[in-house]
C-alpha cells in the first residue's frame, strides 16, 4: 500500500511539526512588505533585521549599540568575493561568535565577542517557519515552500 501525499499536503505535515517544537509557524502574507506588520522592507531581504537586531541585543547584554550594529554589519554583508570564503565566514561567526570593538571608558578599545545564537540557553532564540516566503533577486522571483529562521536569519 502506497501513500500519495500532495506537496501542500507534505508542507502542511512539516509545518504542523515545527508548530510542535515550538516554532512561530507564519505564512508569506504574515511577514511579506504590504503585510500588516512586515517582517522585512522589501522582497529582496533575506535576513529578517528585527528579529536578528533583537537576538543580537538580548544574546549579548553587556555590548553597547554601536556593537550590536557593528555585528548585525559583519552578518549581513559579505567580507569575501567568494561564496565558499563567506560560507566558511559566516560558520566561524555563529560558531566562535562575531569579533567587535567596544570604547572603553578611558577611551581605548577593547575586542570582544558577540554571539549571534544562545548556545547555553537554546529556547532562548528566536524560531520561526516561513511558509511560501518570497524572495526577488532581479528579475527572479523564488518562493520555497517552507524557510526556517533562526534569529532572524535564513537558515
Amino acid at each position: 500500500m502506497s501513500n500519495n501525499y500532495t506537496e501542500s499536503e507534505l508542507e502542511q505535515a512539516a509545518l504542523e511539526w515545527f508548530s510542535e517544537i515550538g516554532y512561530e509557524v507564519l505564512s508569506e502574507a504574515d511577514v511579506s512588505p504590504e503585510s500588516d506588520c512586515p517582517l522585512r522592507e522589501s522582497y529582496n531581504d533575506v535576513v529578517l533585521m528585527d528579529r536578528l537586531l533583537g537576538a543580537l541585543e538580548r544574546n549579548n547584554p553587556s555590548l553597547p549599540a554601536e556593537a550590536i550594529e557593528e555585528t548585525y554589519r559583519q552578518i549581513t554583508v559579505p567580507q569575501h568575493p567568494g561564496l565558499l570564503d563567506n560560507n566558511h565566514a559566516f560558520h566561524r561567526m555563529v560558531t566562535d561568535g562575531i569579533d567587535v570593538q567596544v570604547r572603553q571608558p578611558n577611551g581605548s578599545f577593547k575586542t570582544e565577542k558577540a554571539h549571534v545564537f544562545n548556545h547555553d540557553n537554546p529556547e532562548a532564540n528566536d524560531f520561526i517557519v516561513v511558509n511560501q516566503f518570497t524572495v526577488k533577486q532581479g528579475n527572479a522571483t523564488k518562493r520555497p515552500d517552507i524557510v526556517v529562521f533562526v534569529n532572524g536569519l535564513p537558515i
